[in-house]
């Protein structure tokens, strides 16, 4: 099985790493220093599990030198999510998955638009990585999970050919027959912690220690909820405190990729986040106060500071 890494940073690079770490065929896309020193040193990972090194790394930033593959991992921004798609195209045929590894709930969506239907997969990616240095990718979780599956439901042979070869990496692997529903429930969590650590700039332990901004986690979870119900989106019970409990399991350093994003002067992904729980809520006349409020003040960063 042929597996292109599209987008290899953190999480890009974590999961293609852990693939190509057990001798999966492995193409890594990436640009600039980060590119020139995977292939110059291979891509280097560093974590609580211990670390490895893929070298020889087969890397490039050009996807029509890698051809046609199997799966594509798309690991980019959401704001580069239509850039990225085209850019693949090289790589997609008749049978292959593109499997979003993107924040959210519309990454299968937007693929598909630009590459057309029948490709794009879900996924619901449980890690915390990040690119050190050049070549350089640490993750910080003792543990990791990949939740992904056909966007109607079914289980297709692909997927389980897939599955099979996630088995045996370092990280846990379920095949979903409810993508939907599990991007939204990731979502929860994701859009509020995002939101909430990027406008605190404090790990996620900081806001949960205050009781208010806990208070203000919760209303945020309650507002994602009540716009996925209004789509029609199953949403199962007790999420909240789920989402409530595995963030206070977290590192106490541990901040949503968003706010890294900030603190570097990137561009965020807020738009997709709290922007989009406000748009959704607007459209279906689903009050969204808190989320409105955050996308409001994150939204002069929305296109970076550098």
């Amino acid at each position: 099985m042929r597996i292109a890494v599209m987008g290899t940073g953190g999480m890009g690079g974590y999961y293609g790493g852990c693939l190509a770490e057990v001798g999966a065929d492995v193409s890594f896309i990436a640009r600039g220093k980060h590119l020139e020193a995977i292939r110059s040193n291979g891509l280097r990972i560093i974590g609580p599990r211990g670390d490895f090194t893929i070298k020889p790394a087969h890397a490039t930033d050009d996807t029509a030198d890698i051809g046609p593959v199997d799966v594509v991992l798309f690991c980019v921004k959401l704001y580069d999510a239509e850039t990225a798609a085209e850019a693949i195209k090289p790589m997609v045929g008749p049978d292959t998955m593109v499997i979003s590894l993107m924040n959210g709930v519309d990454g299968p969506e937007r693929i598909e638009s630009v590459i057309g239907a029948g490709h794009a997969l879900g996924a619901a990616a449980y890690a915390s990585a990040k690119i050190d240095e050049p070549g350089v990718v640490s993750y910080r979780s003792d543990m990791s999970r990949l939740v992904f599956g056909e966007m109607d439901g079914r289980v297709s042979d692909r997927a389980k050919a897939f599955k099979d070869v996630c088995d045996q990496a370092a990280f846990d692997v379920e095949l979903s027959t409810n993508i939907q529903s599990t991007l939204w429930e990731k979502f929860v969590l994701l859009a509020t912690n995002a939101g909430l650590t990027t406008i605190t700039r404090q790990p996620a332990a900081g806001v949960y220690g205050e009781p208010e901004l806990k208070s203000l986690a919760v209303d945020l979870m309650k507002e994602v909820i009540a716009v996925a119900t209004a789509k029609g989106i199953k949403i199962s019970d007790g999420i909240v405190e789920r989402s409530v409990a595995l963030t206070e399991s977290f590192p106490p350093n541990m901040y949503a990729s968003m706010y890294h994003d900030l603190a570097a002067g990137k561009p965020l992904e807020v738009g997709s986040f709290s922007g989009l729980i406000t748009r959704l809520g607007r459209e279906l006349g689903v009050p969204t106060p808190c989320h409105r409020t955050i996308y409001a003040c994150l939204r002069p960063y929305e296109n970076g500071t550098r």
